[in-house]
């Protein structure tokens, strides 16, 4: 009979979660808290990455350089993701401690200001990506082919990098007051859109034209879109935690740059993050096509196992904002180690998965026994780390939601720019180890990065960051 009841409360917890929730994550359980947040944060991830998967999985049937493309015009990207990022997570910490406060107000006029800063910045790269797409492909080491056929790929998807930006601070608004169900509802119709959209425009299907690599930029930017269009009915005319009306519409410098200024760590421990990525495909490429194609393969599965970390991870960043704001310092942190536990669980076995089988997984999107093998290699080799990432993004995701993103800057700095690309380049170069040194140094710089993380957070500072 027991058993009965928790499976029915389980039911009931999980619809709550998916559908919206009503509590309030001050008070009353901190596992059922984690719980309702996780669950759709969790969906939410799986959705984004859905996004990439889709993609990959239509461009690999055009060949090894449009996925070798895909792959690059991501590592370019990331700079995108990097400051969408870091403004979400500017948002999220603002949002959540006025949340925190009692003081929906004030969360919504944040809300309007973030969109508006989101937005000017963009224009900053879209006009260089859609002038000199090509020009960057050649730096990042793209063949001729690459550069001269395939780079209105990436012109599409640094020209229009709004709205991926835009997407992410809307959605960190509704994670953030509470409403992360709604994110989750937001991607599933973007997805859906492009989900439908890639293949009617990569190969030309019925009335549509055939486009090629260059559709597959146009449905995911037009599912984004879409997207968009639904969060902003949600903050103008839905009945949610954050609403926006006619009086948050208005430039207001100071704000812009309070949530500039906090979201500098943020962007800058993006930046670190995502840029050594650049520098780790550029060491790539020096391999070949084949093996870039096979690396940005097994990087999309190693990011998609990893979502419901980051889901996770994003509901003890929520967690710790609403509790600082409720000033329950204690209560923020007792969630963060039950997160912590809870993500290193889930992963160690999806890693144990993906050590495991990983030639079924990476034949799933191409048959080249050339782009195989050395995607089995990474696949296999970096999934090995998993047990480390975990907790390592829980602590990095805590130290956000405190507004504390200079933390989180500094250790990205040392494990990633003066541990792995160095030891990257050592392995594969002078070690004679190849395209298996690159990946062996991903997992230890990342180990090493939650080592610090962890030590750094059981110091206690953040529960001090006022925002």
């Amino acid at each position: 009979m027991k058993l009965k009841i928790n499976i029915k409360q389980l039911r009931k917890d999980i619809w709550e979660s998916i559908s919206g929730t009503e509590m309030d994550f001050t008070a009353g359980s901190i596992g059922r808290a984690v719980f309702l947040l996780s669950v759709p944060m969790v969906l939410e991830m799986v959705m984004e990455s859905i996004f990439a998967i889709v993609d990959i999985f239509f461009v690999s049937k055009l060949g090894s350089e449009a996925v070798a493309t895909v792959g690059i015009t991501e590592s370019l990207i990331t700079i995108v993701y990097s400051i969408g990022s870091g403004l979400a997570m500017a948002t999220t910490a603002l949002v959540a401690r006025r949340t925190g406060e009692k003081r929906p107000e004030e969360a919504s006029k944040v809300a309007f200001q973030a969109i508006l800063t989101g937005v000017l910045v963009s224009f900053l790269i879209a006009i260089p990506g859609f002038l000199w797409s090509s020009d960057l492909i050649r730096l990042m080491g793209g063949s001729p082919e690459m550069q001269k056929s395939l780079s209105e790929y990436t012109r599409i998807m640094l020209g229009f990098n709004g709205i991926i930006i835009v997407l992410f601070i809307i959605n960190s608004v509704l994670r953030s007051s509470g409403d992360a169900a709604m994110s989750l509802r937001v991607l599933v119709i973007a997805n859906l859109f492009n989900m439908v959209l890639d293949p009617l425009l990569i190969f030309g299907i019925g009335p549509f034209p055939e486009m090629g690599i260059k559709g597959a930029a146009v449905a995911t930017v037009t599912g984004r879109g879409i997207g968009i269009l639904f969060q902003l009915f949600l903050l103008f005319r839905g009945k949610r935690r954050i609403r926006i009306t006619l009086a948050d519409i208005r430039f207001e410098p100071h704000t812009m740059w309070q949530i500039i200024k906090l979201s500098l760590g943020g962007i800058g421990q993006s930046l670190i993050a995502t840029t050594s990525w650049v520098g780790m495909v550029r060491i790539i490429a020096t391999f070949g096509s084949n093996v870039v194609a096979g690396y940005t393969i097994a990087i999309r599965i190693i990011i998609f196992g990893l979502l419901p970390s980051w889901g996770i991870s994003n509901a003890a960043s929520t967690l710790v904002g609403q509790n600082l704001g409720a000033n329950q310092p204690d209560r923020a942190e007792r969630s963060v180690w039950m997160t912590t536990k809870m993500n290193t669980i889930i992963l160690t076995l999806i890693g144990l998965i993906l050590v495991l089988f990983p030639g079924t997984f990476i034949r799933m999107f191409i048959q080249d026994p050339a782009v195989i093998m050395p995607g089995i290699q990474a696949l296999r080799i970096i999934s090995i780390g998993f047990l480390f990432y975990g907790p390592g993004m829980v602590m990095i995701q805590s130290f956000n939601g405190a507004g504390d993103t200079v933390t989180p800057t500094k250790v990205y700095f040392i494990c990633f720019w003066l541990i792995e690309i160095p030891l990257a380049w050592i392995l594969s170069k002078p070690a004679g180890m190849g395209q298996t040194g690159t990946f062996t140094a991903i997992v230890i710089a990342e180990s090493i990065m939650t080592l610090m993380a962890m030590y750094l957070f059981r110091q206690g500072k953040w529960k001090l960051k006022k925002v």
